[in-house]
């Protein structure tokens, strides 16, 4: 981290934004918009990601301000230590890291049930059966394919990751866009009704989901070492891709809904796919727009290897951690053994068969607004603690989005637990968050017996002081 200043401060505008957008707009957008329109209505999904959209924004005015202040690996780790101390930090690190991990493991799992529209019957060999699924060897080995590769991308490079995340978000970009324009030419406004499903109780089926779809521009402050930006510039970036993200998931609901009748939408499983084949009036465009999903798969699958990296490292470096898991390559620069741990993890996952993909979603969910409420917690206290702080990005209204960032993130939190309607599912979610939790306790234990927490105060007020010293120069 700053004590040796060892990353590359490389990634400029272009490469934060490809990395934060990719991370947020992913896959979800081929695979969701139809249940969108289905449960919602056309402006009722639209309207929810309005309002989803804003609760996240505030969540996010507290990272571009925090991000601004603070632009050092690891972001959470760092901004929740400076207003909580030591333990705060490592139970803000841990759960967003636990959101990073289970992101990864998704996009494994994610790959092979793409595939499958792509060659249909290519899995064969039987495993096993999980949650009545049968997982089939040659679509398990798909997803570990696909965890090696993405593994030797973040091996080689910041640099080398970041340039293959502007390529799949240009592909991705320029199949959506061709929905998009193409249906505002081709469709019928008649196919928007109903434009409201189910009143209020359509509206908040939607916006459950729009909190985790547009996880992924906390990926920016993880590396905030690495970009070549003044940190007034990185708050910027990291406001802006969540106002991308969220203009792109309504313009492909209204595009899928100018397209796709009712019942069109009831009989298919990818409606932006068959949207596409409708403005093209070819089957291809369905091909195209899948492929364009695979690209979204991809970009979600290295950013999250990027954040969940840096966030191990900088525990690791601060001794909260093992400290092999701190180590750096010494020609690419990267954090090569918490890229292996995650590339390891991920490489697991498709083991567990398509019903994995449910769990790590929820797990991983409620571990992210876990630290998403822990920094908001945070914002507050430093605006209290540190008025003087330099802040080259400051949040007008401070307090007040403070305080609304907390309340959105702990409602958010309680939509997992028992009784709820998206509550978690025993035993398999709860097992994910329970052991994650356990080994977090382990951790902290060994950490605690082998460095003391005087080390890891003192490692971490180095690594303040040096990218206060920072931060002024690059201001």
């Amino acid at each position: 981290m700053s004590d040796n200043a060892q990353f590359k401060r490389i990634l400029g505008r272009w490469d934060i934004l490809a990395l934060a957008f990719g991370a947020m707009v992913g896959w979800g957008w081929v695979v969701l918009a139809g249940e969108q329109l289905r449960v919602g209505g056309t402006v009722g999904a639209s309207l929810a990601f309005i309002g989803g959209g804003f609760a996240v924004f505030l969540i996010s005015l507290t990272y571009a301000e925090l991000c601004a202040a603070m632009p050092m690996t690891g972001g959470e780790h760092i901004y929740s230590y400076r207003a909580l101390g030591v333990a705060g930090s490592f139970i803000c690190t841990w759960a967003i890291i636990l959101g990073y991990v289970t992101v990864v493991a998704f996009e494994a799992v994610a790959l092979p049930t793409v595939l499958d529209y792509i060659v249909p019957n290519y899995a064969v060999g039987h495993l096993w059966t999980i949650a009545g699924w049968d997982v089939k060897l040659t679509w398990a080995l798909t997803g570990v394919a696909g965890a090696v590769f993405m593994t030797w991308v973040n091996y080689r490079g910041i640099s080398f990751s970041a340039a293959l995340q502007k390529i799949f978000v240009f592909a991705l970009a320029l199949v959506g866009l061709l929905l998009i324009i193409g249906s505002v030419f081709t469709g019928e406004v008649a196919h928007t009704q109903p434009l409201f499903v189910d009143g209020f109780g359509g509206w908040m089926a939607v916006l459950v989901m729009i909190p985790f779809l547009l996880v992924g521009f906390d990926v920016i402050p993880q590396a905030a070492e690495e970009i070549d930006l003044s940190p007034n510039a990185i708050g910027k970036v990291l406001l802006l891709s969540v106002l991308l993200a969220v203009v792109w998931y309504i313009l492909i609901i209204v595009a899928v809904s100018l397209m796709l009748d009712g019942s069109a939408l009831e009989n298919t499983e990818l409606a932006p796919a068959d949207a596409l084949s409708a403005v093209v009036n070819a089957g291809w465009g369905g091909t195209a727009l899948v492929l364009a999903g695979l690209c979204g798969i991809l970009t979600s699958w290295n950013a999250f290897f990027v954040g969940g990296s840096r966030a191990i490292y900088a525990m690791a470096h601060s001794g909260m951690l093992p400290s092999f898991l701190a180590k750096l390559h010494p020609e690419h620069r990267t954090p090569v053994n918490a890229i292996l741990l995650i590339g390891a993890l991920s490489a697991l996952a498709p083991f567990l068969g398509r019903s994995a993909l449910v769990w790590l979603v929820d797990a991983g969910g409620f571990g992210i607004v876990i630290a998403y409420g822990l920094v908001a917690v945070s914002f507050l206290i430093l605006r209290r603690k540190e008025p003087d702080m330099p802040r080259p990005y400051l949040v007008p209204y401070g307090r007040v989005v403070g305080w609304a960032a907390v309340i959105l993130s702990a409602a958010l939190g309680v939509l997992y637990l028992p009784g709820m309607p998206s509550a978690l599912i025993w035993k398999a979610e709860w097992l994910i968050v329970g052991g994650w939790t356990i080994a977090g306790v382990i951790f902290w234990a060994i950490a605690r017996s082998r460095v003391g927490s005087a080390e890891q105060n003192r490692r971490l007020r180095d690594d303040l002081t040096q990218a206060a010293k920072e931060s002024k120069t690059a201001g």
